[in-house]
């Protein structure tokens, strides 16, 4: 590991201004502490956010629910009003790693989580644009088994490896930021970014912007909802692929659908227009299987991905069924 500065912040406004070239903010860092580790990531300063007041998780008064940074992945996903009113993302971050490490890791970290592709977590590997840019992508020629169909590049394969965001994804959460020149908000969508010539920018942050809070409109999903995660083992394990799939009905015909997959692309992946397709018709599992079609129309197998795209179809299908109790 190499050497580093360490400064505790007292508040939002001096976190933001103690930031310089390399540095990172560090909350429960499950995931900067072992890639400082391991030499991936080198930052010349960490500051400490950890006893910032940004834990608190709150009801504003248009009905919305504001989620703080710095709030433990168990806390959120066990908080009453969570539980109540935003069951996806609680099914979401339980789904996620071990229960020590969610006792651990904060929403903004979270948010902030970088790829487990094998190229881009061991050095030892000189090939990973994302990694080191211009080096080229060892992963389209190698072991490619857990990357992306959806959305990559010639740059970059690799995956957002969070369930958390693909539920926020499908639930059009708000990020709410602050930085030298003031706060500003980001929609989910556009918070993460696709590889495109520049893998190694995951998101758009800009330089020195702290997350405050993540803000989730009010909720008309809490009835009829699915996360569907398919993975090698039955915990702790990273998505094959992922669903967040909630519907909001009238009767037995489909208001608003939301379809959001993990396990298939740099960013969670909506899927805008199976969700358009939805709309106004009548629940059924061959609706739901051609929304599955549609989900994953234009994606881009590798030699040891293939599987990936039968299983988001069929992910899809079960996710949607579910979540409309007919499956």
């Amino acid at each position: 590991m190499n050497p580093f500065r360490y400064q505790r912040a007292v508040d939002p406004a001096s976190a933001v201004q103690a930031t310089g070239t390399d540095s990172k903010f560090l909350a429960g860092g499950t995931n900067l502490i072992d890639l400082m580790k391991n030499g991936v990531e080198k930052p010349s300063a960490l500051i400490d956010i950890s006893r910032l007041a940004l834990a608190q998780i709150e009801e504003l008064p248009d009905g919305s629910l504001r989620i703080g940074a710095t709030a433990r992945n168990s806390d959120t996903a066990n908080h009453p009003l969570v539980r109540q009113r935003y069951p996806l993302l609680s099914r979401a971050i339980l789904s996620g790693a071990s229960p020590q490490l969610r006792n651990l890791a904060t929403n903004g970290g979270n948010l902030l989580q970088r790829t487990r592709c094998p190229y881009f977590m061991d050095t030892g590997f000189p090939q990973c644009n994302k990694r080191k840019p211009g080096s080229g992508c060892a992963a389209r020629e190698g072991f490619n088994r857990m990357h992306a169909i959806l959305g990559a590049s010639e740059q970059c394969i690799a995956v957002h490896p969070s369930d958390m965001c693909v539920a926020l994804s499908a639930l059009d959460a708000t990020i709410r930021v602050r930085g030298r020149q003031g706060e500003r908000t980001i929609p989910i969508g556009d918070f993460h970014r696709l590889p495109g010539d520049r893998p190694e920018v995951d998101t758009n942050l800009q330089p020195g912007e702290l997350i405050l809070s993540i803000d989730l409109p009010p909720s008309r999903y809490g009835a009829r909802y699915e996360y569907l995660k398919i993975r090698d083992r039955a915990s702790y394990e990273f998505a094959l692929v992922s669903v967040a799939a909630a519907l909001e009905m009238d009767g037995n015909v489909i208001r608003n659908a939301r379809i959001a997959l993990g396990g298939v692309a740099h960013k969670p992946w909506r899927a805008l227009e199976a969700e358009q397709m939805l709309t106004g018709k009548t629940m059924s599992v061959d609706v739901f299987r051609a929304a599955g079609e549609r989900a994953i129309e234009g994606a881009r197998p590798y030699r040891e991905n293939a599987f990936k795209v039968e299983m988001a179809k069929r992910a899809v299908t079960r996710a949607l069924s579910n979540a409309g109790g007919i499956a």
